[in-house]
């Protein structure tokens, strides 16, 4: 179980990364790139990083439980 949900925050941290250098990217570039899905991707940079929270609190209560 340890092991699956270290798989899970990995994917959640890479999605999170890869979301704010999009973003990034478009925000620096401006244009209609940004004005479209500028918002939008802050938001699912948000939802990312919540995941990646919830699975690291997880992850800390699994290996916890066994104490």
């Amino acid at each position: 179980m340890r092991g699956f949900l270290m798989v899970l925050i990995g994917l959640a941290l890479a999605a999170t990364l890869l979301v704010v250098l999009v973003g990034m990217i478009g925000m620096a570039r401006g244009g209609e790139f940004n004005r479209r899905y500028g918002n939008k991707l802050m938001r699912l940079r948000v939802l990312a990083q919540f995941l990646a929270l919830l699975l690291i609190a997880a992850l800390f209560l699994v290996s916890h439980s066994g104490d």
